[in-house]
């Protein structure tokens, strides 16, 4: 569980001596909480080698699955390594879109704030849905009933995300043409158009 956070370092709150984690995560999930993406284990308590605490932030912040991930993996160094690798990954909102052929599943974990913001972008644009639908009263309802926490971004920033996305795959496809050896035709489909 230890692979999950930075090095502790030992720091004294009232009088009593502790070891202080900070989570490895480089947008950890908890930075709202009290305690931010800090862990606090007292030296003077009975279960001061407990990792419970830990493990609670970890499953939070990283998710339930990752850590089972790493809990069935048992070698430190190797969970580190997954790790570094996770995090190298990009977290930009254009590289969210990459396709994969799978089936369609759903995670028992909540979205991350970047996950929804991805998520709302893709069902405006796939489904025709105006940005202000985030707002709508039973809308929000829906989304917030039994996670009243979840993130729905505002019709602005979903606004401003379509735009950055569209620049990044105009940029994209603009690209893919102008290497294309070929001859190109394009035609317009106006038979399956919605407006139809």
């Amino acid at each position: 569980i230890y692979a999950f956070f930075k090095p502790a370092f030992v720091e004294y709150k009232d009088g009593r001596k502790s070891h202080v984690f900070k989570c490895g995560a480089s947008h950890c999930r908890k930075q709202g909480s009290e305690s931010g993406p800090f862990v606090r284990r007292f030296l003077d308590k009975a279960d001061k080698n407990s990792t419970g605490n830990l493990r609670r932030h970890a499953k939070g912040c990283w998710g339930v699955d990752v850590v089972a991930a790493a809990d069935a993996i048992q070698d430190g160094d190797a969970v580190r390594a997954a790790l570094a690798n996770h995090k190298k990954l990009d977290g930009s909102i254009v590289a969210k879109f990459r396709r994969i052929k799978e089936v369609v599943t759903y995670s028992h974990r909540q979205h991350t704030k970047a996950e929804a913001r991805v998520e709302f972008v893709r069902w405006v644009c796939e489904n025709n849905r105006p940005f202000s639908i985030v707002n709508d009263r039973a809308f929000r309802t829906l989304m917030k009933t039994g996670r009243p926490d979840y993130y729905i971004p505002s019709a602005a920033t979903l606004a401003n995300d379509v735009k950055n996305v569209f620049v990044q795959v105009r940029r994209r496809i603009s690209t893919m043409l102008k290497e294309y050896d070929g001859k190109l035709s394009f035609a317009t489909d106006a038979w399956t158009s919605p407006n139809h």
